[in-house]
């Protein structure tokens, strides 16, 4: 019995002593995966700021013949330096046709709709423009979303009808934020026009004037009006489309007969293709959406220009 727990006892230590040697032995060596570095990107937002501009003399008639060194650029009273400068006959179009079709513009409308069908007919180019067609009375209404297809945009402006009272600036609002406001901005850059055909009054619309203003600028889009008032007298909404058109960059035009549509379309298509376009990064590198003021110098004082006012900084 002595023995055999002895045996048992040297068992035992043994075992223990070879468990702690096992123990002690050096472990395999692990093997290390070396992940490749990827080099890092540091991305700096730059605040490119696009400036199309129109230059006219002193009988209005169109100035194309100018260099980089005429002009000088301002942002908040601040000069910045123009890095890109070219003369744009070539830009793709982004055109919104605003209609009005309240009971005010009744009698006019067939004119209306046929000098636009001439109008996009003669402007939109197969697979680079693109544009769409908003007619508004009570409430706005997308009657043809953007397509380049001249036959859709003719039938969809063809089949306005008119009635109900007016909802301007609901339909420049919502016009320019769900159809002309992109984000990241576009490159190559894109040349955003709005045509609007009214006389200007608003009796309907939840947004005010100046939002509506605000959300074009935002959407960097230039406003062309064609006044539809024939009253012979300035009224509130001859106001309201001059203010629209000339803080956008655009024009607004009066005609007193339905004939002068025509003529006032073919203007705007000429100015659509003898545009400056100026870029410079600004030196203000604030994030804050805020509004700054862009002002454009001539070294030719007797020559006009036709810019937009400002712009939204960007937010993010």
């Amino acid at each position: 019995m002595i023995k055999r727990i002895f045996a048992t006892v040297l068992v035992l230590c043994a075992l223990a002593g070879w468990l702690r040697a096992q123990a002690a032995k050096p472990g395999a060596p692990q093997t290390r995966i070396e992940t490749p570095t990827q080099p890092t990107i540091i991305r700096v937002p730059v605040n490119l700021v696009n400036v199309p501009l129109t230059v006219t003399d002193q009988k209005n008639h169109l100035v194309i013949n100018l260099t980089k060194d005429d002009f000088k650029i301002f942002e908040d009273g601040k000069p910045q330096t123009i890095q890109y400068f070219s003369r744009e006959t070539d830009l793709a179009l982004r055109i919104g046709l605003l209609i009005d079709t309240s009971n005010s513009v009744r009698v006019r409308l067939s004119f209306e709709q046929q000098a636009a069908t001439e109008f996009l007919t003669d402007t939109i180019r197969r697979g680079k423009d693109r544009a769409f067609v908003v007619g508004f009375d009570g409430k706005p209404q997308l009657v043809q979303d953007y397509t380049d297809n001249l036959e859709k945009l003719a039938n969809a402006i063809r089949g306005l009808r008119a009635g109900g009272v007016t909802s301007l600036f609901d339909a420049v609002y919502t016009s320019c934020k769900e159809k002309l406001l992109f984000f990241p901005p576009p490159e190559p850059y894109l040349r955003r026009v709005m045509i609007v055909i009214s006389d200007g009054e608003d009796n309907r619309s939840e947004h005010t004037r100046g939002e509506a203003l605000s959300m074009a600028q935002r959407a960097e889009v230039t406003i062309f009006a064609i006044n539809t008032n024939r009253s012979g007298v300035e009224e509130r909404g001859d106001i309201v489309l001059k203010s629209l058109s000339e803080k956008t960059g655009g024009r607004a035009f009066h005609d007193f007969q339905a004939r002068d549509l025509a003529a006032d379309f073919r203007v705007i298509g000429l100015d659509l293709r003898s545009q400056f376009l100026l870029s410079y990064i600004s030196t203000n590198t604030a994030r804050d959406g805020t509004y700054r003021k862009i002002k454009i110098l001539l070294a030719d004082k007797s020559l006009h220009i036709r810019a937009k006012s400002g712009y939204f900084a960007p937010s993010q």
